[in-house]
């Protein structure tokens, strides 16, 4: 028996198919305005801040490399893979907090522990008389 589309489906799939309709043509349009842009580049090389990087390698990460071979694009998928590569690195990189030198006490340690500050002379004067006896 024939199933027949109720109205709600009818009008959610024309709203869908003219929605992806209008994507793919702004797609068109943006790949079209790179193209334009890249001839009147020539072949200068693009000098990009980090900001510029950052945002081009978070985007570039969400495509995957495979579609951004088929997109022509301002630099290689390999070279924003890198890029995004070393946001991450530069991310979870704890070089800048640290400091040199071994990492302080913490207070309540050395509250607790009274005679952890001063030296014990004596040990070392009658260290130092046995040896000097023998």
């Amino acid at each position: 028996m024939p199933r027949v589309l109720d109205p709600f489906r009818f009008l959610l799939i024309a709203v869908t198919g003219w929605m992806n309709q209008h994507q793919l043509l702004a797609i068109y349009y943006l790949r079209e305005e790179n193209r334009v842009l890249r001839e009147q580049l020539g072949e200068r090389r693009l000098r990009l801040n980090d900001d510029q990087r950052r945002r081009l390698a978070g985007k570039a990460k969400g495509l995957g490399r495979k579609l951004l071979a088929e997109i022509t694009t301002i630099v290689t998928p390999e070279t924003l893979v890198a890029w995004h590569r070393k946001l991450i690195a530069q991310k979870y990189d704890g070089s800048g907090k640290r400091r040199p030198g071994r990492p302080r006490t913490a207070g309540e340690i050395e509250a607790s522990s009274p005679g952890a500050g001063l030296r014990n002379t004596t040990c070392l004067s009658d260290l130092a008389v046995r040896y000097t006896l023998t």
